[in-house]
C-alpha cells in the first residue's frame, strides 16, 4: 500500500494540480514503472517528479524552508537514473522511426540501444529500491501545507514567470546567434522552465499559452534528440560512409523541420515572446510585484508580521508627514527603500530572540544575499540591507562595513531613512499595537510626531524619546513625540498636519 500524503488527497486528485497531487502521483507512478520500466511508465514517472521539482524551485524563491531542498535531493538519484533510461528509449524510438525495412545500420543501432536499455533498467531498479517513499510522503505533506500561503496568479508568481521569461529570452538570443547544439539544448531547458512555471502557478495564462508552449518544448526537445542521435551514428563502429551520409541527411531534414517550426512562432513582430511578455508585470506593477515577492519571503521568517505591518505603516506616515512639512525632500526611490526595509526589518529574528535585539546583523546578512527583484538594482538592495542593520541598536556610522558598496553621498542620504525606521520601530516596541497611526506637524523651530493611542508615560513613549535622536540629528530639528490630542485628530486632513491612511500595503 502506498503511504498517504494528507487527508486532502481525494480533493487534490480531482484538481490535478498542486504539490500534494503531484507528490502522490510520483508514488503511484513508481509502482507502475517498477513493472518492467517500459517507456511510457518511465516517462510518466519523470513528468511527475519534474513537476514536483519545478514546484519546489518556484516556492524556494520565496519560502526558505529547508524541506524544498531536501525534497529535490531525495529524489535526485532516481530522477537521474530514469533520465538516462528514458534518453536511451527515446533514441531507440527514433532509430525505429527513421530505419527502412532491413536497414543494416538501423538494426545494428537498435541492437546496441536495446542492450544499453537493459543495463539501464537494472540501474533504475536499484535507484527505485533506494528511494525512500515514506520520507517522500511525510516531507511533501509538510511542504504542501505551506503552498497555500502564496496565491496562484498573484504578483509573486507573475514575477517568477517574468524571471523565467527573461532567462528563456536570453537563451533564445544566444541560440540564434551561435546556432550550436548546446545553444538549442539550453534554450529547450529555458522554455521548459518557463512552461512549468506558468503551468504550476499561472493556470489562467496556461490555458491560453499551454498548447504552444508544449509544442515549442517538444520541437526543441526533438532537435536535441536528433543531435544526440547524430553523435551516436558518428561514433558507431559498424557504419559505412554511404550509410553515414544517408542517415545524417535524414536526421538533418527532421531537425531542420523542427527548427523552422520554432522560428515561425518565435521570430518577427508577431512572436510569442511579445505575447507572453505583454501579460506579465511591467512599469509600476512590476515594482509592486518585486515588493510583494520580498514581502512573501519575509512572511516565512518574520515571527510577528502584525508588528511589521504596523512599523511599515508608521515609517511611511512619518516619511510622508516630514516630506509634506518640508523637512525632507520627497524621492520615490527613498520611499520605496524605506518601505522595503520596514517590511524586511524582522527577518533575522528567531523565535527565541524575544522582543529585544540580537537579530539586526543576521537580518542584514539575509537581505544582502537576496537576488534583487526584476527591475531592482543591487544598490537599492544594499540600501535596504543597511536600514535593516540599523533599525535598532547601535547607531550607524557612515564608515561602517554595513555601507560597503555605497557612495559617501548615498550613505549620507540613508541616515534620515534609518532615523525614521528606528522611530517607527520604537513606537511599537512592545509589539502590542497600542498605537494605531502617527501624524507629523511642523511648528516654529521643531517637529511634533503624534501617536494615536500613545500614552504620555509609557514604555513606547520612553523608547520613542531615545529612538528620535538620529532623526533629530539628520534633520537638524528637535522632534517631540506626543499623544495625539483630539484637536490634532480633527486636523489630520489639513495642510499643516500630514498623515497617510492606515495601511500596511502603502506603495
Amino acid at each position: 500500500m502506498l503511504p498517504a500524503l494528507s487527508r486532502e488527497n481525494r480533493h487534490t486528485r480531482q484538481k490535478k494540480v498542486g504539490l500534494a497531487y503531484w507528490a502522490e502521483r510520483v508514488l503511484e507512478e513508481c509502482h507502475k514503472a517498477a513493472a518492467g520500466f517500459a517507456a511510457e511508465p518511465v516517462h510518466d514517472l519523470r513528468v511527475a517528479i519534474r513537476r514536483c521539482r519545478s514546484l519546489a524551485d518556484g516556492f524556494r524563491s520565496v519560502d526558505p524552508d529547508r524541506g524544498w531542498k531536501q525534497m529535490k535531493r531525495l529524489v535526485k538519484p532516481l530522477f537521474r537514473s530514469l533520465g538516462d533510461l528514458r534518453d536511451t528509449q527515446v533514441m531507440l524510438e527514433w532509430v525505429e522511426k527513421l530505419s527502412a525495412p532491413g536497414d543494416p545500420l538501423g538494426e545494428s543501432l537498435a541492437a546496441a540501444l536495446r542492450q544499453k536499455e537493459a543495463e539501464l533498467k537494472a540501474a533504475a531498479q536499484g535507484a527505485l529500491a533506494s528511494f525512500d517513499r515514506k520520507h517522500w510522503a511525510s516531507l511533501n505533506a509538510h511542504l504542501a501545507k505551506r503552498t497555500d500561503r502564496i496565491p496562484l496568479e498573484g504578483l509573486v508568481f507573475q514575477h517568477l514567470a517574468l524571471e523565467r521569461w527573461l532567462e528563456a529570452r536570453e537563451l533564445h538570443r544566444r541560440a540564434l546567434r551561435n546556432r550550436s547544439s548546446i545553444g538549442y539544448h539550453q534554450l529547450r531547458i529555458g522554455i521548459k522552465r518557463f512552461r512549468y512555471t506558468v503551468e504550476n502557478f499561472l493556470p489562467q495564462r496556461h490555458e491560453r499559452w499551454g498548447r504552444e508552449l508544449r509544442q515549442l518544448q517538444d520541437a526543441l526537445g526533438e532537435v536535441h534528440d536528433l543531435d544526440v542521435l547524430r553523435g551516436i551514428i558518428r561514433a558507431h563502429s559498424k557504419v559505412t560512409a554511404e550509410e553515414q551520409l544517408r542517415w545524417q541527411k535524414r536526421v538533418a531534414e527532421e531537425r531542420q523541420a523542427r527548427l523552422d517550426l520554432y522560428r515561425q512562432k518565435m521570430l518577427g513582430k508577431h512572436s510569442l515572446w511579445h505575447t507572453w511578455r505583454s501579460e506579465l508585470p511591467s512599469g509600476k506593477r512590476l515594482e509592486d510585484a518585486g515588493l510583494e515577492k520580498l514581502r512573501s519571503w519575509a512572511s516565512f521568517l518574520d515571527p510577528d508580521v502584525a508588528h511589521t505591518a504596523r512599523v511599515t505603516q508608521f515609517a511611511l506616515q512619518l516619511y510622508d508627514g516630514l516630506a509634506h512639512c518640508g523637512v525632507l525632500v520627497p524621492r520615490a526611490e527613498d520611499r520605496r527603500i524605506l518601505q522595503t526595509a520596514a517590511i524586511l526589518h524582522e527577518v533575522g529574528r528567531d523565535h527565541v530572540d524575544g522582543p529585544r535585539g540580537g537579530h539586526q546583523k543576521r537580518g542584514q546578512r539575509l537581505v544582502a544575499k537576496l537576488t534583487p527583484p526584476v527591475g531592482w538594482s543591487e544598490e537599492r538592495m544594499l540600501c535596504v540591507a543597511a536600514l535593516v542593520r540599523y533599525h535598532r541598536g547601535a547607531l550607524p556610522v557612515a564608515s561602517n562595513s554595513s555601507f560597503v558598496g555605497l557612495s559617501a553621498k548615498r550613505r549620507g542620504e540613508l541616515m534620515p531613512l534609518i532615523g525614521i525606521l528606528r522611530l517607527a520601530d520604537a513606537l511599537d516596541d512592545a509589539h502590542e499595537g497600542a498605537i494605531s497611526s502617527v501624524a507629523v506637524e511642523r511648528q516654529s523651530g521643531f517637529v511634533v510626531v503624534y501617536g494615536k493611542g500613545l500614552r504620555r508615560i509609557s514604555r513606547a513613549a520612553e523608547r520613542a524619546a531615545r529612538a528620535r535622536y538620529l532623526l533629530e540629528t539628520t534633520t537638524r530639528l528637535p522632534i517631540l513625540v506626543r499623544p495625539m490630542p483630539a484637536s490634532a485628530v480633527s486636523r489630520q486632513a489639513g495642510r499643516r498636519l500630514a498623515a497617510v491612511p492606515s495601511t500596511g500595503n502603502a506603495s
